[in-house]
């Protein structure tokens, strides 16, 4: 009989907006309660690292607000298209992106806000090997930054590692790993789910970051995935022969899972000995927990041979006694084949869900192991003396289950990979569309890697796999090939395409001028330009893109006009109207392709007259 408490739904928004400042506190009367760290959300609206640690009750390491920080913190990058790499790069609606994933995840913000249904990620392990450090700080390329910091001599060699005796052996793992899952978050779906792969190392470390960023009431479950065949005898202690699956949803009280088909076993229970018209059954019990009960479920049952039951003790029949006589005249209670048996109730297969809750572990028999794993690999790739490079690869039936469990087929569910090492989750993702008639895309990330000399870098491994798997599920799909996007678009994360200026107008002398007309570097393609603007306007990356040539201009049409973008150094009036005359949603030119200001102001009172509608913009 009060008002509404509006801190309470203040805190709830907060909460929702930036699930990461929420903690607890103890009030007056000893009482816990939810509140809002203060400092927390002051890093999350701040541009710059926000000092006052205080008592509470959190996960914390050495490096957290400086992780916080560059979740936020802005980038000049861009990402420019490599049709070489690519497979169907006008068609297909899959990406793979070769960068540092947190650079990807920025990018990505735009254009895939709240539109990823699942997020798979295999993240490194944190053995103690340094193969997870992530450099993050874009004010400096990754050369200074690890020569700053003591980890490469003069002549760009390694010298040092996060090794298990380090102080920072968590905290660098964690603080690589918190921006990139608070940006992911982010591009989950309302329906969306994250299935989290580790090892022991940082299982419980783990799961209380993802508490953290996802909010512990999202938290679904943690699988056990049983990744070894035949453990090693070798081990002095215990074999290791699983790994962890965390699981949490955007939204855990809305998600549902699917569920999996049923077993042959679940259905071999099932029989019809008195050949009832409806079909199999099996018998179940009648009774349930007394604690609840009321007395009316409490009587003496006579079976058609004259036997009398009543309940075990502290048990109650399921129904009343009038319902359970309803029961027996409609032939659903079974008193066994003399009719002296205590009474079951039937369960026909019809009425049963027509599949099965998955369960919180995961043996090999269903979802592959590692050395099934391997053997993918390698049917896919070729490796010099057969060394994959990678130790611990995913098969492709691990991450179908997820799919099975997380996805529709019916839609263009998106899969995010931002991990992606050998490409297995793309594998996956197109056997699971051959197999359902699905349309899910996937979007692969992973971390430039020039190899050895003696191997192919990683990147080029994925790619590789990727298109060798795509060719063998369209050699195996006969007719339904047609139907199959089994290509991707190779984008590389880069500079900004714009030309860097560290001359200001006032400092400009005429001399000068003529070197700083161009806006765009050099080396750039019309088509980087095109990426840059379908990020800055939040397009999806996969959206069509058709040439065509007006006027001896090139001219790029996104989407069936949705964008049009010419980037010519000189754009006639006549091909203006063209353009708006085609009507797009947006348009877009090189500043520099207008010589003169009433050539400017000329374009854009033609829209204005021809395509009011449009939105005109340059770069």
């Amino acid at each position: 009989m009060t008002s509404p408490d509006l801190t309470e739904a203040n805190i709830a928004k907060i909460t929702e907006m930036f699930p990461t400042v929420a903690t607890e506190t103890i009030g007056a009367d000893g009482t816990p309660s939810r509140t809002i760290d203060f400092d927390l959300l002051k890093q999350e609206l701040s541009n710059c690292i926000v000092e006052g640690p205080q008592e509470r009750y959190q996960l914390d390491w050495p490096g957290k607000r400086a992780a916080a920080f560059a979740a936020n913190a802005p980038i000049a990058k861009t990402l420019r298209p490599v049709r070489e790499e690519s497979v169907d790069f006008d068609t297909t609606k899959n990406l793979f992106i070769e960068g540092d994933n947190l650079e990807a995840l920025k990018l990505m913000q735009e254009s895939y806000l709240g539109k990823v249904k699942l997020i798979f990620i295999d993240p490194p392990y944190n053995t103690g090997s340094d193969r997870f450090v992530y450099e993050d700080d874009f004010a400096e390329d990754t050369e200074t930054y690890l020569q700053r910091s003591g980890q490469t001599n003069e002549f760009g060699e390694r010298i040092k590692a996060n090794v298990d005796s380090s102080g920072r052996f968590h905290s660098d793992w964690l603080s690589m790993m918190y921006p990139r899952l608070k940006l992911a978050r982010n591009l989950l779906s309302s329906e969306g789910v994250i299935f989290a792969s580790i090892g022991d190392a940082e299982a419980s470390t783990f799961k209380h970051l993802l508490d953290e960023v996802f909010g512990a009431h999202n938290f679904v479950a943690t699988v056990i995935w049983q990744k070894v065949y035949s453990p090693m005898n070798s081990a002095t202690q215990f074999a290791s022969v699983h790994d962890y699956i965390h699981v949490y949803a955007r939204n855990a009280a809305t998600w549902t899972s699917n569920l999996l088909p049923r077993t042959a076993d679940q259905d071999a229970a099932y029989k019809n000995p008195d050949n009832d018209p409806r079909g199999r059954w099996k018998a179940v019990d009648a009774t349930a927990a007394g604690g609840h009960a009321t007395p009316s479920q409490h009587y003496e049952l006579v079976t058609p041979a004259g036997k009398r039951f009543t309940p075990p003790p502290g048990r109650a029949w399921l129904y009343t006694e009038p319902r359970f006589q309803e029961m027996v005249s409609d032939n659903r209670v079974w008193f066994g084949n003399d009719g002296q048996g205590r009474p079951a109730i039937k369960r026909f297969l019809t009425e049963v869900k027509q599949g099965r809750v998955a369960q919180t572990f995961w043996p090999y028999d269903e979802v592959g192991h590692n050395q099934d794993a391997k053997k993918e690999l390698l049917s896919r790739v070729s490796f010099a003396n057969g060394d994959t490079v990678f130790d611990t690869p995913k098969p492709t039936k691990l991450i179908r289950r997820m799919l099975a469990l997380a996805t529709d087929p019916n839609t263009d569910d998106i899969i995010l990979d931002f991990f992606a090492g050998s490409g297995s989750t793309a594998d996956a993702v197109m056997q699971q569309n051959a197999e359902d008639g699905g349309s899910r895309r996937f979007i692969l990330v992973q971390l430039p890697d020039d190899g050895d000399g003696r191997r192919k870098s990683i990147p080029d491994v994925a790619r590789e796999r990727i298109r060798n798997a795509g060719q063998a599920i369209l050699s195996a799909a006969g007719l339904e090939a047609a139907r199959l996007d089994t290509g991707f678009r190779s984008l590389h994360i880069d500079t900004t395409n714009m030309a860097d200026t560290f001359t200001g107008a006032d400092d400009l002398v005429q001399a000068a001028l003529s070197d700083s007309i161009d806006s765009v570097k050099p080396d750039r393609t019309d088509e980087d330009l095109l990426f840059q603007v379908l990020l800055d306007w939040g397009m999806d990356l996969t959206e069509s893109v058709k040439l065509e040539t007006i006027h001896g201009r090139r001219v790029m049409s996104v989407s069936d006009d949705a964008l049009i973008a010419c980037f010519a150094t000189d754009v006639p009036a006549d091909l203006l109207q063209e353009i708006a005359y085609r009507r797009p949603l947006r348009a877009v030119f090189l500043d520099s392709g207008f010589g003169t200001d009433a050539a400017r102001i000329n374009a854009e009172q033609i829209f204005r007259e021809v395509s009011p509608e449009t939105e005109v913009r340059t770069v």
